[in-house]
């Protein structure tokens, strides 16, 4: 991507400065020891999440749902259908610029992640057909992320040509190898996947943390860019979306509820993991600007709207259980009544 492009495509207003008119705005994002630092531990916790889901993932259970491929299609077509198609509607509706707009489209265009099999548990989902789903997704998305980002940055100006897919697909293949050393464990040496797992989850959550905390002081100055209103608003709005639109297609397809709820939380939630490294990995300092913490401000969104759907399945299913127990009880004494006058006829 050459200045050109950066000048006239998806940083103008940060490489000019122009949005605050306060100088060049990019010096205050392009603090070299302090990238590199941030750099490396999103790069350790993408490489961590991918094991630990790869830890999850069954080589049988995999080929069994390859034999029974419905709902996996299904999954998919809400996976890269529903969600890329939302993120360009809402930034069209909302004119972004570019940089926004690109930002928007690879969070839409990626796959679900690790984040879905939790919430699938917590709604008590199908969660063989939750990791099925999450491991074909991490695999389609080498071709169709890159495809559907190409198709959609038409529509932008400044987008055409500025996108650097390179990028993307190399980001996106590094993704495969740990999810294969994940798999890998899991099927030879299964008694490591535990211990796999929660060394990962620890160091998960160290890294995350480091990285919001570095990520707020080399942006701090420039963090209100970020959360403006169509930012904000989109990320709260994409993976509800997600999931009531994935919801909707299960039914519409005659699935049981189980998969019902699950294909809904497999499409709204997106792997924030990725799409964070995408954006840091593919595009300069200078030219993602404070955007790349759109993905924090998502994951937000993500995590809350999603333990509210849980929380309102759970309150469902309790006071349901009782009122059906009723039902039983009074049927049950219905048929009694009915048996008592043709034993006394007899």
């Amino acid at each position: 991507m050459n200045a050109t492009e950066i000048h006239t495509g998806i940083a103008y207003i940060y490489s000019e400065g122009n949005a605050s008119g306060n100088g060049n705005m990019g010096n205050l994002i392009t603090s070299s020891p302090l990238n590199k630092v941030i750099d490396t531990f999103t790069i350790v916790i993408l490489f961590i999440t991918m094991i630990s889901l790869g830890c999850t993932m069954e080589i049988s259970k995999i080929k069994a749902h390859f034999f029974k491929p419905k709902g996996v299609a299904i999954a998919l077509l809400a996976q890269f259908g529903i969600m890329p198609l939302t993120a360009f509607i809402l930034a069209k509706i909302q004119q972004m610029d570019p940089m926004k707009a690109v930002t928007v489209l690879i969070c839409g265009c990626c796959p679900g992640g690790s984040l879905s099999n939790i919430f699938a548990l917590a709604i008590k989902g199908d969660m063989n057909l939750s990791i099925v789903m999450t491991t074909c997704s991490s695999f389609a998305a080498l071709g169709l992320m890159p495809l559907l980002l190409y198709i959609f940055c038409q529509s932008f100006t400044g987008l055409e040509k500025a996108v650097p897919y390179v990028g993307i697909i190399t980001a996106l293949t590094l993704t495969l190898v740990p999810c294969a050393i994940g798999i890998a464990i899991n099927h030879y040496k299964p008694s490591y996947t535990p211990v796999v797992r929660k060394v990962g989850l620890c160091i998960l959550i160290i890294s995350s943390i480091i990285v919001f905390i570095l990520s707020g002081i080399g942006v701090k100055d420039v963090l209100w860019l970020a959360l403006t209103a169509d930012i904000v608003g989109t990320a709260a709005l994409m993976p509800l979306i997600g999931f009531m639109l994935g919801y909707g297609m299960s039914v519409i397809c005659r699935l049981n509820s189980q998969c019902c709820r699950t294909i809904s939380m497999e499409t709204g939630c997106q792997n924030i993991q990725l799409c964070f490294a995408i954006l840091r990995v593919a595009f300069r300092p200078e030219v993602i600007g404070p955007m790349f913490l759109f993905p924090l401000i998502y994951i937000t969104f993500q995590c809350t709207e999603a333990l509210l759907l849980a929380l309102c399945f759970r309150c469902y299913q309790t006071f349901k259980a009782p009122a059906e127990d009723t039902r039983t009880q009074n049927s049950a004494c219905v048929k009694q009544v009915e048996v008592k006058p043709t034993m006394a006829a007899l």
